[in-house]
């Protein structure tokens, strides 16, 4: 009897639950591994894994015995479901996290299902060494992926503004405390503006734009007054709290999404009206690209919407007020 055979039991509810608990186990170290070991958050976590975990399960589940595509579907979305678990009960990960992963791991989860019904329908002698290969190759792309070089996003969010240029600056290169959020996703953890102060002026001041989580220093490289304020960004705060019972603090939260440098253009407009557009140059480390870039550009427009209506609100009531003194 080879080595799977003996693990497996006969039994049917044993072998389903046998079979979740080896998958999860080796899907759990790797991700340790990945995250901790290798420190990349990328197609080896988000991809492989969850196509590990469905492709795995149905695979052990349907060795050498029928299995239905029904029975291999079920398994692996009840693997990620367990797994997902795990991530939240050893504090590994926060919910937010996880709903936004959860899209992507979902549709691969179910691809891996698909795989191992295929495969261990057609091919019960190759399921031993699909199985090691599965596992082999997650590692290695963790490794290989991690040489790929982040691309620098700029993200553009633009406003009309009831005010003159000159009136729209002072609001724009320090504002006072926001009103708290109404939006969701604001709600959740995720970080955003609560001020902006400034210590001196022009070229070499520091802008300090406050949020939730901790400040961004945003050192002044161009102060062309009241056109053009541009800073690169020296440090900054985790972009979220995780939404957890816990006190997580995810590696993903350093270093991983990074904010180089900003700004704010301020064109004058024939109706005497301005139009303020600021923009965010920023990268992050989480792979695969395409996908991440969704969630993180809908954060920035909504940071950026947050801070340009709350400076258009400001500047228009300043404008008031000087047409009212003169």
């Amino acid at each position: 009897m080879d080595m799977l055979s003996s693990i497996l039991s006969e039994n049917d509810r044993r072998r389903w639950w046998t079979s979740i608990g080896i998958t999860v186990l080796i899907a759990g170290l790797l991700s340790l591994l990945g995250i901790y070991g290798i420190r990349e958050y990328g197609l080896a976590l988000f991809v492989f894994t969850p196509f590990y975990m469905g492709a795995g399960s149905a695979i052990l589940y349907g060795y050498k015995r029928q299995i239905t595509y029904t029975d291999s579907w079920k398994i692996g979305f009840a693997t990620l479901g367990i797994f997902t678990l795990c991530l939240i009960g050893f504090a590994l990960e926060g919910i937010i996290c996880i709903v936004m992963a959860a899209p992507i791991a979902l549709i691969v989860t179910w691809l891996g299902s698909l795989f191992g019904y295929l495969l261990i329908s057609r091919s019960v002698k190759n399921a031993p060494t699909t199985l090691l290969i599965l596992i082999g190759v997650i590692p290695i792309m963790g490794f290989a992926e991690k040489k790929i070089q982040p691309t620098l996003t700029p993200i553009v969010t633009t406003i009309e503004i009831n005010a003159s240029p000159e009136t729209v600056w002072k609001n724009v290169v320090e504002f006072p405390q926001l009103k708290e959020p109404t939006e969701f996703i604001f709600k959740t953890g995720i970080a955003y503006p609560i001020n902006a102060k400034i210590d001196g002026k022009g070229v070499g001041a520091v802008r300090h734009c406050n949020f939730t989580t901790g400040n961004f220093v945003e050192p002044i490289t161009v102060w062309d007054e009241p056109h053009l304020l541009k800073f690169s960004v020296a440090e900054q705060p985790a972009p979220m709290k995780e939404l957890s019972i816990w006190n997580i603090d995810a590696p993903h939260l350093h270093n991983y999404f990074v904010s180089k440098q900003g700004q704010f253009k301020l064109t004058a407009l024939p109706n005497g009206k301005t139009q303020l557009e600021g923009t965010t140059w920023y990268y992050h480390n989480i792979k695969p690209a395409f996908y991440w870039v969704i969630w993180s550009d809908l954060i920035i427009h909504k940071i950026h919407d947050r801070v340009l209506l709350h400076i258009k609100v400001n500047a228009e009531r300043d404008q008031k007020e000087v047409k009212a003194e003169g």
